[in-house]
């Protein structure tokens, strides 16, 4: 065997031993909530389109007369020829919704935070980051080759601890933490964080991946309620409640001319397709004129958490903390029977011994089928 092959090998024998290899698996999406796999027909909570307006006909229209007059791809970055006219429409909306001057599109959400944070902290600076923070912003962080921190999750004052010791030894500072957790679906303490943020002369950003559309009337999770938490760096994507694909950056003016410049993600990535940036468009549109739909999804949430005794949901996402890998696993499995599917979520992506089920809710998820659920849950999935 080739050393390549060999090595390879060695590692997928390491991840069988523990449970932990995955594949990809077909799934056809029939519309919003409804997929096939394996030939069965499949009651999905494990698909962030929590609008479901991926399969939404204005969308599609959009996409198409996009395709039309534009083509299907881009042709080349943004800063050559790739900046096709929908995108100053896109980011005037998104600026907009997250009351900034000015917004930037990246590729995806995953490029944007790997962009974003290299142009604002270099070798001299400091990163103090949620350790529950969605894998990208630590790829971002890494890039930086700043000084990375973690503060516990959603612990305030432990973050407060640490810029107290170490923020005067570095030029810059950054707070980095997701709106809404990827995992747990729990909220992040934004005002306390852009408090602390301004009390060291730190930045706050925020990835509000899954906030934007469902969270403060669709705007996201820096509008809860009645307030607004003017975050000055607020991130997120094009690809889940918004249906189409992407990812943005809200702030200043200054800051997304700099991004213009200087994100190596978005100076040297072809643009988006503009069937793509349509699509965002008219999810944008949507999402304004039904709020009460753009509410759904957590709502739905939360009835379910009541149905199980759980604490209330924040968010679309609810987990269900199974504990070990194979068990994970297997309680998939046993809902894939009862025909729903609900992907086990493993190390690395949670820490280890908490291997869960992640549901995450819908706006179109019958009511019924989610007491079904919350009834197989409850009685073969949460027994001890």
């Amino acid at each position: 065997m080739h050393s390549l092959d060999a090595f390879a090998q060695e590692k997928l024998d390491a991840l069988d031993r523990r449970g932990l290899r995955r594949g990809l698996v077909d799934t056809f999406r029939e519309d919003g909530i409804w997929v096939e796999r394996g030939g069965k027909r499949l009651l999905s909570f494990s698909c962030n389109d929590y609008l479901n307006l991926t399969q939404h006909p204005a969308l599609k229209e959009a996409a198409k007369t996009a395709i039309d007059r534009y083509g299907a791809g881009s042709g080349a970055s943004r800063l050559i020829t790739g900046n096709h006219p929908l995108y100053a429409e896109l980011e005037e909306r998104l600026a907009q919704v997250k009351q900034t001057e000015a917004a930037i599109v990246f590729g995806s959400g995953y490029l944007a935070n790997s962009g974003i944070i290299p142009v604002l902290i270099g070798p001299e600076g400091l990163i103090v980051i949620d350790e529950l923070a969605h894998a990208c912003l630590f790829s971002g962080s890494q890039l930086s080759r700043g000084k990375v921190i973690t503060f516990r999750h959603n612990d305030v004052a432990h973050a407060r601890e640490l810029l107290t010791t170490h923020r005067a030894a570095h030029d810059h500072a950054l707070v980095v933490t997701d709106g809404v957790f990827s995992m747990d679906g729990d909220l992040a303490p934004l005002d306390d964080l852009l408090t602390l943020a301004n009390d060291h002369d730190a930045w706050l950003m925020t990835d509000d991946a899954h906030g934007i559309g469902v969270i403060g009337g669709g705007r996201g999770s820096s509008f809860i309620g009645n307030a607004h938490v003017p975050i000055p760096l607020q991130m997120g994507t094009l690809s889940k409640a918004i249906g189409a694909y992407g990812g943005y950056l809200c702030a200043s003016a200054p800051v997304i001319e700099l991004m213009r410049n200087r994100a190596r993600t978005l100076v040297y990535s072809t643009g988006l397709p503009p069937s793509a940036v349509a699509a965002a468009i008219a999810a944008l549109d949507l999402i304004e004129r039904e709020p009460d739909y753009a509410a759904l999804p957590v709502k739905k949430a939360k009835a379910f958490t009541a149905m199980l005794g759980l604490p209330e949901a924040q968010s679309p996402i609810v987990p269900i903390v199974i504990g070990e890998a194979d068990d994970a696993v297997a309680a998939s499995r046993l809902l894939i029977e009862e025909g729903f599917l609900a992907a086990p979520i493993r190390p690395p992506t949670v820490p280890a011994g908490t291997a869960r089920l992640r549901l995450t809710f819908t706006a179109q998820h019958p009511m019924d089928e989610i007491e079904r659920l919350a009834a197989i849950v409850r009685e073969r999935v949460l027994v001890s």
